[in-house]
């Protein structure tokens, strides 16, 4: 569904990613980690077609800035993008319209499930990071993408938002979505990623399937941290 080919991006002299290529499938999670400034959030900002990038990305077979590609993602940026002025229903009576989808209802069960009724009436200025963070997330699930890329999605979320978000990661997968999600803290994607891919200076170090394996095979956090902490240590030297 999602598909990355030999995709680099520089900024001047900066390499911030280097001939990356990776897919996900209907139906996968696929996870970026990697620490701070490893490069996920510019191929994600490079599939989302906010960037400009040497290589090929593809969603659902078509070019990622297309008109049908872009009726296909649905992007939740690390820093919620809302309007100021706009009240939180107004922002999903725009985001409806915008896609030209029916009124049937899904947009007050997506606030609702967020605990965002209460809220509608607010304008996006007077909302916590924390809340515009939520209506980010219902603003992009509202046109019900088949891909989906989430880029830090738990930051800032009160912990019912974020056992809401886990269970919605696996309704959707369960739909045959495909989602790719970046984070730095393992710890929020724990044990329903089906792929791994561990980023340290603007390419991929390794990947890992969630597969059972043998007990002296390495978890996602012991490979992370043997990989992050070697490239730490050659840095040093």
């Amino acid at each position: 569904m999602l598909k990355v080919e030999h995709v680099t991006k520089k900024y001047g002299k900066l390499l911030a990613n280097n001939d990356i290529s990776f897919s996900v499938e209907s139906g996968q999670i696929a996870v970026l980690v990697g620490p701070n400034g490893a490069g996920k959030s510019t191929i994600i900002k490079s599939i989302a077609g906010l960037l400009r990038f040497e290589g090929k990305i593809e969603i659902g077979g078509f070019d990622n800035k297309s008109v049908e590609a872009k009726g296909l993602i649905g992007y939740v940026p690390e820093m919620p993008a809302v309007y100021d002025l706009l009240t939180v229903s107004e922002h999903m009576e725009f985001i409806r319209r915008a896609y030209r989808l029916p009124d049937d209802g899904y947009d007050k069960y997506l606030l609702e499930r967020f605990e965002m009724m209460d809220k509608k009436d607010k304008v996006g200025k007077e909302l916590s990071k924390g809340m515009q963070q939520k209506l980010s997330i219902c603003c992009t699930l509202l046109h019900r993408p088949r891909v989906i890329i989430f880029d830090e999605p738990l930051i800032g979320l009160d912990p019912h938002a974020i056992k809401e978000i886990k269970n919605m990661f696996s309704e959707l997968k369960a739909q045959g979505c495909a989602l790719l999600i970046s984070t730095h803290m393992l710890d929020s994607v724990e044990n329903f990623w089906d792929v791994a891919h561990i980023m340290v200076n603007g390419s991929f170090a390794a990947t890992k399937y969630n597969t059972p394996g043998g007990e002296n095979e390495k978890s996602l956090e012991e490979l992370f941290f043997e990989i992050t902490e070697g490239k730490a240590s050659e840095v040093g030297k």
